[in-house]
């Protein structure tokens, strides 16, 4: 039987740069390729890539011009450079990590839709992205000869918004690094000490941008500190500021507390894990999710979870955290007391989330999406 050859959309594989979807295509990659030393891979980079991301001998990096990182570059990368790539070289398989597809070249495609949060909050999305998103993912979908997603929430919402066969989807989850794991005591009052000056803390990670959410998030805070002000917490706000942040200012200008908040922007991966680990709980009320990693990744730490009952959340985190409405910040608020005041409550959030987040792992998320190529292949 001929070797199998794969091409795979590797463009968001970024040293020091990855999102949430660039460390799904790692995490994934990363195993398929090692498992399938049989299989011939093609990593379509868009600019020069890290030797990192070359995972084994039957990887075969290919850099295709011109770097995509905006709407009009997309189109040229992907129908004319990475189409005539996969026509030249006859391809059994194009994966595409992003969701993107070449729409011009006729390779079965398994593109991995994560979410379609821009059809919910379009205005929360640049103009031209939400043009480029509105035209082309139903195409993309359409095109697709099979898709994965991340969650049954983002499977039957694709279904409802495209009218796509249910039994073209398959869901293949997502899951938190090994590196997010349980600290000691020791570890979290040294932690505290570097960071809040020995209190414990509330904990946000992920982009600072209108979906998620941030702003009711600082509100509840505030109100929570008002009402018990012997509760002497701080919060950090790990991440990267996005866009559409000026009312943000407003708000944290209007805070009593406002001097209890310390953003911390972007972090290293290992420092990371250690923050969340090191963290009273983790505050995550955003308004839309494919899957949310955060919380199974607080989840895995033994820290409880404060989470939005929308979306795919109710979905990923079940039992083990405590879900309310994110538009509400009086819910919020109730929520944090409920965990202060309630030690039951947060012992048993502690032991229901290590359970919860064994449900999810990346080697589990491999074997799926591997089974949803080799569906894509044999259509």
């Amino acid at each position: 039987m001929p070797k199998l050859k794969i091409a795979v959309n590797t463009r968001l594989l970024l040293p020091d740069k990855m999102e949430g979807i660039g460390y799904f295509a790692y995490e994934t990659l990363l195993r398929i390729t090692r498992a399938h030393p049989d299989v011939e891979f093609h990593f379509l980079f868009d600019r020069p890539y890290d030797s990192s991301f070359i995972f084994s001998d039957n990887v075969k990096p290919v850099v295709l011009f011109p770097p995509a990182r905006h709407p009009f570059l997309w189109y040229w990368w992907f129908e004319w450079s990475v189409a005539g790539y996969l026509k030249k070289n006859k391809f059994d398989l194009f994966l595409s990590p992003d969701g993107y597809c070449s729409l011009s070249s006729d390779t079965p495609t398994l593109a991995i839709q994560h979410d379609i949060a821009f059809e919910h909050y379009p205005d929360m999305v640049p103009k031209l992205h939400s043009i480029y998103y509105k035209y082309y993912v139903p195409k993309f979908m359409a095109h697709a000869t099979r898709i994965a997603t991340v969650s049954e929430y983002s499977k039957s919402d694709i279904v409802r918004q495209y009218g796509v066969a249910a039994d073209k989807i398959d869901v293949v989850y997502n899951a938190a690094k090994d590196i997010f794991q349980p600290v000691s005591q020791q570890q979290k009052l040294q932690l505290a000490e570097e960071y809040t000056n020995g209190k414990p803390y509330l904990i946000y990670v992920g982009s600072i941008h209108p979906r998620k959410n941030l702003s009711n998030m600082l509100l509840a805070f505030d109100a929570f500190r008002k009402a018990t002000p012997e509760a002497d917490l701080k919060f950090l706000v790990v991440g990267a500021f996005g866009w559409q942040n000026s009312d943000l200012k407003e708000i944290i200008n209007s805070m009593q507390y406002k001097d209890e908040i310390v953003f911390l922007g972007r972090q290293p991966l290992d420092q990371l894990a250690k923050l969340i680990a090191g963290a009273y709980a983790l505050l995550y009320l955003s308004l839309f999710e494919g899957f949310g990693v955060p919380p199974i990744e607080a989840m895995q730490c033994g820290v409880p979870v404060i989470t939005s009952d929308t979306s795919s959340i109710p979905e990923i985190c079940g039992d083990a955290a405590i879900l309310v409405d994110p538009l509400k910040v009086d819910a919020i608020t109730q929520a944090i007391s409920l965990l202060w005041t309630n030690p039951a409550i947060y012992d048993d959030l502690e032991k229901k989330g290590v359970q919860q987040a064994r449900k999810y792992s990346w080697d589990d998320c491999a074997e799926r999406l591997w089974a949803s190529c080799m569906k894509t292949i044999r259509r």
